[in-house]
């Protein structure tokens, strides 16, 4: 502003000079014998010196140069001033939101709040402001004033939809209300699918409502925009499929069961434990025998200890042909004290009380456990042999209360 106001002085100044050049001129006598120039229209003749005229030439050429510099200069002068009235307000505004965000920061929220409005209408950051006021009202709880300043920033900033929409989302989430939070979620996902803070809170409510369908659903996304990396993204995996394994398991949804498996990749069958899982809710829901062949296979491919106790849950119509089976591994497998408890428990089934004895016998000559001394008290009792049952009973029941003092021992404050 400063600087055009100069101009215009300036070019004022050169203007006034060329006038008062071209009033003298006439009076001044400029080399009389230099030449001279006959300029002739109609009945009217102009006789001049040639310094004469190229003088009247450069005096009018500045006249004109001049003159409309000026006017140009003078034009521009209201939007310069506008455009200063505009950066002055712009400054203040900035001001007022650089005073909210540090009252905000220090606690002041009704103060950040009153300052924040008042330049927010005028703000070339409007959307900030409202935003920025949400939150303080929000954190002293004034819910009604948070949504109607969320309002006023939707309509003075419709582009900014996605901000406000993931801001109400984090609001509802604070106040636990995952509904509304999954609601303002999915409609950032509509306008930014791939917008990372959205995906996280997604993520979050997916998690608090115990909706691991649509987490699990959600993972590639995740990973994709780098919200969580492959580690992680594996290991919510295999925690929402275990989840959900538990929640058909528990409404007794068998069909549900086979298709989720069926549905998994083979590198999330493999991990350890997601197996056992399946395979003791399929057992627990009366459908052991449906996955016995496949249990049989993963103790193939591998041996784990979890799985021989799965398989001597499983109720099979043929005891016989499933013990018989089980007795192959014993060639592996011949002082595994776990396999050697499952297959007494399969022989008091098929009621080969001899095999029976033989191999709980041996499994507790392994190592000692409660189950064992448990199905061999059951097995003296079929006998009538009550004295060697309740010295198996006494036995299993020391074992456990000793389990349970060295628990306690081990954690104290947990006791």
């Amino acid at each position: 502003m400063k600087a055009l106001k100069k101009q215009i002085i300036i070019w004022s100044v050169i203007l006034l000079m060329a006038v008062i050049a071209a009033i003298l001129l006439p009076r001044l006598k400029l080399l009389d014998d230099a030449g001279y120039v006959l300029i002739g229209w109609g009945q009217w003749e102009l006789e001049l010196t040639l310094v004469t005229l190229i003088l009247i030439f450069v005096i009018g050429f500045i006249l004109f140069y001049s003159a409309i510099q000026l006017v140009n200069l003078l034009l521009r002068l209201p939007v310069q001033r506008r455009q200063k009235r505009d950066i002055e307000r712009m400054e203040s505004s900035l001001r007022s939101l650089l005073e909210g965000l540090e009252q905000s920061a220090e606690g002041n929220w009704e103060q950040a709040e009153k300052t924040l409005i008042e330049s927010a209408a005028v703000s070339g950051q409007s959307l900030v402001h409202y935003l920025t006021a949400a939150h303080a009202a929000h954190r002293r709880g004034a819910t009604r004033q948070r949504d109607e300043y969320l309002k006023q920033a939707y309509e003075a900033a419709p582009d900014g939809e996605v901000a406000i929409r993931v801001t109400e989302a984090e609001f509802h989430l604070t106040n636990q209300e995952f509904e509304r939070a999954l609601q303002c979620l999915l409609q950032v996902r509509k306008i930014a699918p791939n917008n990372a803070r959205a995906l996280r809170l997604l993520h979050e409510v997916y998690s608090k409502l115990e909706d691991w369908e649509s987490l699990r659903k959600l993972l590639p996304a995740l990973h994709k925009n780098k919200v969580l990396m492959e580690a992680e993204v594996k290991l919510q995996e295999l925690e929402a499929v275990s989840e959900l394994i538990k929640q058909k398991s528990k409404v007794k949804d068998v069909a549900g069961l086979k298709e989720l498996w069926e549905s998994l990749p083979e590198h999330v069958k493999d991990a350890p434990g997601l197996q056992a899982s399946y395979f003791a809710a399929m057992i627990d829901n009366g459908a052991g025998p449906e996955i016995e062949p496949q249990l049989r296979a993963a103790l193939d491919k591998q041996w784990q200890e979890t799985m021989v106790v799965l398989y001597g849950c499983i109720e099979m119509e043929n005891a016989a042909d499933q013990l018989s089976r089980a007795e192959a591994w014993l060639q592996k497998h011949p002082s595994d004290a776990v396999l050697l408890r499952v297959l007494g428990k399969l022989a008091l089934r098929v009621g080969d009380t001899e095999k029976a004895l033989d191999y709980l016998t041996r499994s507790l000559e392994q190592t000692p456990t409660v189950e064992a001394y448990r199905l061999l008290g059951d097995l003296f009792m079929k006998k009538g042999e009550m004295e060697h049952a309740c010295e198996c009973f006494r036995r299993g029941l020391m074992l456990a209360s000793k389990a349970v003092i060295e628990e306690i021992e081990a954690h104290p404050e947990g006791g």
